[in-house]
């Protein structure tokens, strides 16, 4: 899908999502970082209460903090977020760079959700830069996670976005299309030239992570400026940036007219030197960057009003 004239619109109401704890860092970074079920409950439903209308799970091995993307490690807090919040629960399909596709999907397989993420490309995905500032590790796994991305590519090729598109097709779940890179984007244009995507899409633009595009404005206005040729007004776009570029970059998605990504996943800082203690703390800060700009914070059932969703009343769990 091109469009030689994008159409432009004035939006409003701004998305929060908030990724909770992810794949990336490690217990050793931060003692905040949910770990345990019970943890990515608490961490799930303060960033609700917080304002996120869309919560971004992955599940973790509760001891280790090692990525677990069994469908028995997602049930194990499924069921309970929902009961307490009417937020859109959104499952990774990216797990860990180290897991292959028809692993990564399990989740979104057997739970149906309302919202799944999944990567439009591969790329090598680097996180051995972090040995820089982190030194002592509690668990054996962390410090290989990071050094063996030296040597990692993390996969995701037509064949395994296929296999992702169709293994959901049937359960109307949604894609959270995760670009890092301007190629992602016109990798996503083939799979909706294809029919195998319908709008409206779910960009989320992914900046900071190296081996994908970096976190300069002109990264930024690039990245939405190619979205908007390629899909008029048939998307909704989102950011998120890695680390400090946190908020700066949800700063500039708002200021265009775009959503925000925050969460323990993407940054485990609320300001310079400071460890957010919560993923609600990060989410406020997202808050006070919209209604600063005189916007509005979309509620769950806004979002999927404009996510086209089909409503959490359809998911399996």
């Amino acid at each position: 899908m091109k469009t030689d004239t994008p159409i432009k619109r004035q939006q409003t109401k701004v998305i929060i999502t908030c990724a909770v704890t992810g794949a990336i860092h490690t217990p050793s970074m931060s003692p905040h970082l949910p770990i345990t079920p019970e943890e990515i409950i608490e961490a799930s439903v303060g960033a609700a209460e917080a304002g996120a209308a869309i919560i971004h799970l992955h599940a973790r091995d509760p001891i280790t903090g090692k990525p677990d993307q069994s469908p028995e490690a997602f049930g194990k807090f499924l069921p309970q977020i929902k009961a307490r919040t009417n937020a859109v629960l959104n499952l990774t399909s990216g797990g860990s760079p180290f897991m292959k596709i028809e692993e990564r999907i399990q989740p979104s397989m057997k739970f149906s959700p309302e919202v799944a993420s999944l990567n439009m490309g591969s790329l090598n995905f680097a996180l051995f830069p972090m040995l820089s500032r982190f030194k002592e590790f509690k668990h054996d796994w962390e410090r290989q996670h990071l050094e063996s991305s030296k040597d990692l590519i993390f996969r995701n090729t037509f064949k395994d976005i296929e296999f992702a598109l169709k293994a959901c097709a049937e359960n109307d779940t949604r894609f959270e299309f995760e670009c890092y890179d301007i190629g992602h984007l016109y990798n996503l244009a083939h799979f909706v030239d294809r029919g195998l995507i319908k709008p409206p899409f779910f960009v989320q633009s992914v900046f900071g992570i190296l081996g994908g595009i970096g976190t300069h404005y002109e990264d930024v206005v690039h990245m939405k400026r190619t979205a908007d040729r390629l899909f008029g007004h048939h998307y909704q776009w989102s950011v998120l940036g890695a680390g400090r570029n946190q908020l700066p970059i949800a700063a500039m998605s708002a200021g265009m007219g775009g959503n925000i990504r925050v969460g323990l996943e993407d940054s485990l800082w609320l300001g310079k030197g400071t460890l957010a203690k919560t993923n609600a703390e990060q989410v406020i800060k997202a808050r006070q960057i919209i209604e600063g700009l005189g916007l509005e914070v979309a509620s769950p059932d806004d979002a999927r009003k404009m996510l086209d969703l089909k409503g959490s009343d359809k998911v399996n769990f």
